[in-house]
């Protein structure tokens, strides 16, 4: 119900842009963030959005990050700008509907140096 694509390998300083879709139940209004994972690690808070309008970016990505939105696609999007190596990880997105917590099934992105 949650379709994260638009992952990839891309040289440090470039770009990507991830599209989180939702579809059956799911509402673009029910996704309510990005967040990654490497191995071993925890997975991290990226962005968060609540009620379309309250944002929060992790300080790692602020002002290189933007989450966006289409309606008519139901889909949420993550532009990431000057990409750097330590954004590599496995990209999910997150939905909440009905108490209950909702993931995509995450996308690789790598960033090389």
């Amino acid at each position: 119900q949650l379709q994260a694509s638009g992952g990839g390998l891309v040289q440090a300083g470039g770009s990507l842009r991830l599209s989180c879709a939702a579809s059956g139940t799911m509402s673009w209004t029910n996704i309510i963030g990005w967040f990654r994972q490497t191995p071993g690690k925890e997975r991290e808070l990226v962005v968060t959005i609540r009620n379309g309008a309250n944002i929060d970016y992790a300080d790692s990505v602020k002002g290189r990050f933007t989450i966006s939105r289409d309606v008519r696609k139901n889909t949420v999007f993550l532009q990431m700008n000057n990409l750097k190596p330590e954004d590599t990880a496995v990209y999910f997105c997150k939905g909440f509907k009905f108490s209950r917590d909702y993931w995509g099934q995450g996308t690789q992105v790598t960033v090389s140096s």
